[in-house]
């Protein structure tokens, strides 16, 4: 299998004010969560962009805007919880896959591609990239039948340890990626902003310091 014979699946939230990032509000208000979040996005599908890949794929809940670019295909997630998302996302797709969410714009294309050759092992059957807040930024699958969501409780402390519980509960050989500090606070975005100076994000994030509803929330 070469490094390309993944796809690699972004699975998203159209960056709409009042539905997305809500956690950073306060200090944010929803406008200036919706923009970060945008932000993230774009930062993110670019990184996938640059990664070599079989396919890749958007998979929204909501509308796609001019943001999306012209390489990824766009299907809309199915209805549930987070777990019926992740495993009709697999299943649209197809395997192998390597899965991402947007939480995560510091992702590079050095450490996608390094998670698909890793995943191109023949002996791998999945990998898991662990989050800094007990969950995970990047899951990905060579077989995308199993039901390996199934049961795992979403957005908690413990998401990433069950996650991988299951993973290996299912016959898989797991291998782990680099830990990666989501963005769901306002000192997350603070964090990550520094890491990547020239970014969509950092240039979103650079931008609140002009808002005095923040300005007064921080002082």
């Amino acid at each position: 299998m070469t490094d390309s014979a993944a796809a690699i699946i972004v699975l998203a939230k159209e960056p709409r004010a009042g539905l997305v990032k809500t956690r950073l509000c306060p200090p944010c208000t929803a406008e200036e969560a919706a923009d970060l979040a945008r932000a993230a996005l774009i930062d993110t599908l670019a990184a996938v962009t640059a990664t070599p890949a079989a396919r890749r794929v958007l998979v929204l809940d909501g509308d796609p805007g001019a943001w999306v670019p012209s390489p990824f295909e766009v299907i809309h997630q199915c209805e549930g919880d987070l777990a019926r998302r992740l495993t009709g996302a697999f299943v649209a797709v197809g395997g192998p896959a390597l899965l991402v969410g947007m939480d995560t714009p510091q992702v590079t294309p050095t450490l996608l591609t390094h998670a698909l050759r890793i995943l191109a092992q023949p002996a791998t059957d999945a990998v898991l990239g662990p989050a800094d807040d007990g969950g995970y930024w990047a899951i990905g699958l060579c077989d995308v039948a199993l039901p390996v969501f199934e049961g795992v409780p979403m957005s908690t402390e413990e998401t990433g340890a069950r996650q991988l519980e299951s993973l290996l509960r299912h016959g898989c050989n797991v291998e782990m990626l680099p830990y990666l500090r989501d963005v769901d606070y306002y000192e997350d975005a603070a964090e990550v902003a520094a890491t990547m100076p020239r970014s969509e994000f950092a240039a979103a994030f650079a931008r609140l310091d002009s808002h005095a509803p923040l300005a007064r929330a921080r002082s």
